[in-house]
């Protein structure tokens, strides 16, 4: 027993959860500050707490997407109190839970230090209840992502062993045990326990395809995980091999436009240029692959989406690589004529 109570960190309790919400606010407004100058939030038109400051950490653009976080958090609360108490389904009531980490103007998941602070407020939301209460579990889950986003990963690393610890020990089922594995295995590799990561995210992957099967969202989702982490350890030739079989499946049954989709594509490009082997045809199938998702990001996800910074960054890198392969290298007749 005494091991399962070490189990749950420090960082997790209930009397310290009002002011680690305050202090993630507080850093979230302070990075927001710029883009929400003169703005009002799209929940309660300037009458909440007028020295809380907005956010906005989402995919809105123009003046859409302002908000209060504890607007946020109100908004979400409210809407899974009416599922509780309306007796809905499973899946009305994982629709309203998203509320908590997913924008419903934009339907984008929060990112940085805007979701670390609405993790923060669903944790201490329901940080009161039993461990087998059906939200106090996956409010660790958000609280977790959360401080992922914000790059927090030590402190994330705590929460999602903690995570699964606890959904084992209730006796959770294997698709919740699986998504807790899912998020521990991205923090090892946000501390370079690269190894580690891809063993757990081998373990997930091959579970998901025998419980869901190839066209499953967390299935694919895993794969791509899977083939994020051989790239890490350039293992490119099984990425590769793993991207070529399951991109077709996520374009099909997702969408090009869903986020998934686009970082599959990423990715797949990514193994194709950073690998040393790489050809010529290797590279201009990742400049165009990159091109296409670029645009693709740009117009769903919005130019300040981290996603579609990152991809811009790999696009150029990719261009960089084809400029340097289609260069032939200088006659060694011209090198003698300088004397070098």
């Amino acid at each position: 027993m005494a091991e399962l109570v070490a189990a749950v960190p420090s960082l997790l309790a209930a009397d310290q959860a009002d002011q680690h919400y305050a202090d993630a606010v507080r850093t979230a407004v302070a990075a927001c500050a710029e883009d929400t100058a003169g703005q009002t939030c799209y929940i309660c038109y300037g009458e909440g707490d007028e020295d809380e400051g907005l956010v906005r950490g989402c995919s809105c653009r123009g003046e859409n997407g302002f908000a209060h976080v504890s607007c946020l958090a109100r908004q979400a609360k409210i809407l899974v109190e009416e599922a509780e108490e309306n007796n809905l389904d499973i899946k009305a009531k994982t629709e309203r839970f998203r509320r908590w980490d997913t924008c419903s103007l934009c339907e984008q998941r929060y990112h940085g230090v805007v979701s670390c602070a609405l993790g923060w407020a669903c944790w201490k939301t329901y940080v009161g209840r039993p461990e087998r209460d059906q939200l106090r579990r996956p409010a660790m889950g958000v609280l977790g992502n959360g401080l992922a986003e914000a790059e927090h990963h030590e402190d994330a690393l705590s929460v999602e062993e903690a995570k699964l610890a606890m959904e084992r020990r209730v006796g959770a089922s294997a698709y919740s045990i699986l998504g807790a594995q899912s998020n521990l295995a991205t923090t090892y590799d946000k501390l370079g326990q690269h190894d580690q990561a891809l063993r757990m995210r081998l373990g997930v992957y091959s579970e998901r395809l025998k419980l869901s099967g190839e066209e499953h969202r967390e299935t694919l989702l895993a794969a791509n995980n899977c083939a994020f982490s051989l790239g890490v350890l350039e293992r490119f030739e099984e990425a590769k091999s793993l991207l070529r079989k399951t991109i077709p499946v996520a374009r099909r049954v997702l969408g090009d436009d869903n986020i998934l989709t686009l970082k599959m594509r990423w990715y797949y490009a990514g193994a194709l240029y950073t690998d040393p082997g790489a050809t010529l045809d290797d590279l201009r199938e990742a400049v165009t692959t990159l091109e296409d998702t670029e645009r693709t990001a740009r117009r769903v996800l919005g130019g300040a989406h981290p996603t579609t910074s990152e991809i811009e960054m790999s696009l150029r890198h990719a261009r960089a690589a084809l400029r340097a392969h289609e260069t032939p290298p200088p006659r060694a007749d011209a090198t003698d004529a300088r004397g070098d």
